[in-house]
């Protein structure tokens, strides 16, 4: 099953690498082929030294491809006798190790090109990795991410994708290059003696067996290991957005107990799989020797009772060659534990990739030509899991409308302004914009028709005309400059060191609250968008913060549709439509003056804020 799941990977990401495949292929062909060649040269050495054949005499054989073996054999030593005979024993010997030197050469040089030549498609699938995980992550719902914990998705990002880079990826070379060595050391074996060999082949696979089932654990315990590497970036992410508090509340000592617990946990997991990692060399290097002496043994008994197809010079080069089958074996065995540690990583990056997006594009969408900005909820209903928030609203907004939406925490009016986005998706009923059901259009022009205004100004670590001109193409300064002069913005951000050009710092954290939301106010004023969702902007601010940014707000909403959400009543006494949520219903609509009048929920909203 893991190796199904390998091939997966090798399917899903080297098709655009198939040149350094087959470069990489060929290049381990060849070096394997000199590797045999290299210890071909070793047995006239031996033969010389120890005298072994001395009075044996050898005949130059025309080629027969029905005897190849035997014709490349004796003819090979035909050529060194001959060379004896004419140079000596001596020069012979010096010219034998000077081609073993060469080979050996030409091998490890070609071995570096199998290296060399593989390196850009192992870092390119992991670039490749980091590219559909980071592109898929900004295309998933918000609702996926209300689910999951951020700091375990940042795991997935980067310890995750690190792992597989380090087990898998670092795989491919002995992956590639192992198979082909093994294969054509057990083609020259089949030559030498097929006898020895299917021993050989039914000795080995028991070893591969055992090496399995301790790869099997690793798995396992790899995939835990890399949830609690998740648990423990979560803890960090939390700590980090959450340090105000704890040093408020005294907390340090509860979360830095809570942070040690699930470290210690990793540490514990850590070391089982280390140890289990340490076990594979030793292990390898025990069942390789037992495999050696073992077929050393056979080979002996087939060769002393006479019923070898080989002799004592052959047998020591079948045991040269099949000494070398146990390096790339154990390799391999090597590259398959790496595998096991990467294919959990695997396991878990593939549940970003994989997630599903509810959130679709529909099969033939519609167009809003001249879009005027009539939007109307109708029937709808909602619900987070099991939690219904809104029940059968039914909303109309006439276009260049202002309607604002107040009630209690947690009566459905951020959830309303979600779905108008379809940063989730309505469960019963519809929304339509200019009567056109927003499921209908294609979710990039729904969007681009929007502008948002949030309680938290969401900023990035960039500059000011960089924030500003976010998602809007082809901006001039003068454009960036006008909005932040509508926006109250202007001012303060050519005092600022590098003027436009200043950088913000991390979510803006160089500006005060008031500064951080008129920069939101310009960058939606730059988008010009004919619909705007201003969701409590004001809320967080002082009176004097609120003042310049109410006055932007004004400007802005001028002749566009805006949908409010406000808890300062005050910010909203003007609004065309005010409508009161609760429990997830619309219990009150009308202006400021008429809902008074009604001396029902919104009265007594405006009562406990004045009191």
């Amino acid at each position: 099953m893991q190796m199904k799941d390998f091939i997966q990977i090798i399917r899903r990401f080297v098709p655009p690498y198939k040149k350094y495949v087959f470069l990489n292929i060929f290049f381990n062909i060849l070096a394997s082929v000199l590797t045999v060649v290299s210890f071909f040269l070793i047995v006239p050495i031996l033969k010389m030294l120890f005298r072994v054949d001395a009075t044996a005499h050898y005949v130059y054989m025309p080629w027969d491809w029905d005897h190849a073996k035997d014709v490349v054999m004796n003819n090979f030593y035909y050529y060194v006798q001959q060379t004896i005979e004419t140079a000596g024993p001596t020069l012979a010997l010096a010219g034998l190790a000077g081609a073993l030197v060469i080979l050996t050469g030409l091998k490890v040089g070609v071995t570096y090109l199998c290296s060399y030549i593989i390196i850009p498609m192992r870092s390119g699938i992991v670039r490749d990795i980091r590219n559909y995980v980071f592109d898929k992550m900004v295309t998933l719902p918000i609702s996926f991410f209300t689910e999951a914990r951020k700091g375990d998705v940042m795991a997935r990002m980067s310890g995750d994708v690190a792992e597989i880079e380090n087990s898998i990826m670092q795989s491919l070379d002995m992956m590639f290059k192992n198979p082909i060595a093994i294969i054509v050391y057990l083609s020259i074996m089949v030559m030498l003696s097929w006898k020895l060999t299917v021993f050989v082949l039914i000795l080995l696979p028991l070893a591969g067996l055992v090496m399995g089932r301790v790869g099997k654990a690793l798995k396992r315990q790899s995939l835990a290991q890399q949830n609690q590497w998740g648990v423990l970036m979560s803890n960090i992410e939390e700590c980090l957005g959450g340090l105000r508090i704890i040093k408020a509340f005294n907390a340090e000592k509860k979360v830095e107990d809570r942070f040690h617990r699930e470290n210690q946990e990793f540490y514990r997991l850590s070391n089982r799989i280390a140890r289990r990692q340490a076990l594979a060399h030793p292990m390898s290097e025990f069942l390789g020797t037992c495999a050696v002496a073992i077929v050393l043994w056979f080979g002996g008994t087939l060769i002393l009772g006479g019923g070898a197809h080989i002799d004592a010079a052959d047998f020591i080069f079948y045991m040269t060659i099949f000494y070398s089958l146990i390096n790339p074996a154990k390799d391999l065995s090597k590259a398959m534990y790496s595998i096991q540690k990467g294919l959990a990583s695997m396991e878990r990056v593939d549940k970003i990739l994989d997630a599903d997006n509810p959130i679709k594009d529909p099969h033939a969408p519609k167009e809003i030509k001249g879009l005027k900005g009539h939007i109307k909820y109708d029937d709808v209903t909602f619900a987070y899991g099991d939690n219904e928030v809104l029940h059968d609203v039914n909303l109309d907004i006439p276009a260049g409308a202002t309607v604002a939406l107040v009630g209690q925490s947690g009566s459905g009016k951020s959830t309303m302004a979600d779905l108008l986005p379809r940063f989730y998706d309505v469960q019963k009923g519809k929304i339509e914009v200019d009567g056109v059901d927003i499921r209908d259009l294609r979710v990039h022009d729904l969007r681009s028709f929007m502008g948002n205004v949030n309680q938290e100004a969401i900023l990035f670590n960039d500059t000011f005309y960089n924030n500003i001109t976010f998602g809007v193409d082809n901006a001039t300064m003068e454009d960036v400059v006008r909005a932040a002069k509508v926006a109250n913005a202007h001012d303060f951000i050519v005092a600022s060191e590098n003027g436009y050009d200043t950088n913000i710092g991390d979510r803006g954290c160089r500006l005060s609250g008031g500064q951080r939301q008129r920069v939101s106010i310009a960058r939606a004023i730059l988008k010009n968008p004919p619909l705007l969702i201003l969701d409590e902007a004001t809320s967080a601010l002082d009176s004097e913060s609120e003042k310049l940014v109410q006055e932007a707000l004004d400007r802005l909403m001028q002749g566009r549709t805006t949908l409010v959400i406000a808890h300062r009543l005050s910010t909203i006494r003007n609004a065309d439509i005010i409508c009161v949520l609760h429990d997830g219903r619309i219990v009150e609509k009308g202006t400021h003056d008429e809902l008074i009048a009604l001396d029902g929920y919104y009265k007594h909203l405006v009562d406990m804020q004045k009191f």
